[in-house]
């Protein structure tokens, strides 16, 4: 009886089926559509009016952040991102449930993260029944170009995903994860800070 007092927002969000062709549903991805095609055709000099843009979109900002168009989301509000936040060209967020991030998280090129699914029997996809779960990525984590992250994965912090990787379950802390399906190839310590700068010291 519950679902039939909420609406197919209020579904939504509880993580319940429900089916996104409403009214309710279709006006907010269209407001969102709205706000991401000006977003994305803003020529590259107009940084701060394509921040701003972000600002009334995402349903949370910090100070430091930068999206590289072309972006695609959709409806904007669901989408939490923490501070030193950057994302290369061609992120897609489909935010239909929350999508929360943490500080100091790096997107590369072309990485896709869904919060939506659809029924595997055909019988309730076709009525167009759908789901949504959420993710959620911690702070400190770097994200390999062409990455997928699938509905209801939580990614630890101070995490690398390689590229080219299928996320379809929980990556721990302080790991590097690659693969289809992504899983866990080493832990992260200390002696990684070395790779880099063998030959000085960090702040020289």
């Amino acid at each position: 009886m519950e679902n039939n007092i909420l609406t197919e927002k209020e579904k939504m969000l509880a993580g319940k089926a429900y089916q996104a062709g409403g009214e309710e549903l279709a006006k907010e991805r269209l407001k969102a559509r709205e706000l991401v095609f000006e977003f994305n055709n803003l020529a590259p000099k107009f940084i701060k009016q394509r921040k701003e843009l972000l600002k009334r979109l995402f349903g949370k900002t910090e100070r430091m952040f930068y999206v590289e168009p072309p972006f695609r989301c959709d409806y904007g509000y669901n989408i939490e991102i923490g501070d030193n936040f950057y994302a290369n060209f061609n992120l897609v967020i489909l935010d239909c449930a929350k999508v929360s991030i943490g500080n100091s998280v790096f997107i590369a090129p072309n990485v896709a993260i869904y919060t939506a699914g659809h029924p595997i029997h055909a019988h309730l996809r076709d009525q167009e029944y759908e789901w949504a779960q959420e993710v959620t990525i911690g702070n400190s984590v770097w994200i390999g170009g062409n990455v997928v992250i699938n509905p209801g994965v939580k990614i630890g912090s101070n995490v690398v995903i390689g590229s080219g990787s299928i996320v379809t379950r929980d990556i721990p802390d302080n790991v590097f994860a690659a693969g289809n399906p992504c899983r866990v190839i080493r832990q992260l310590t200390d002696a990684d800070k070395d790779y880099y700068y063998k030959d000085f010291k960090l702040g020289e």
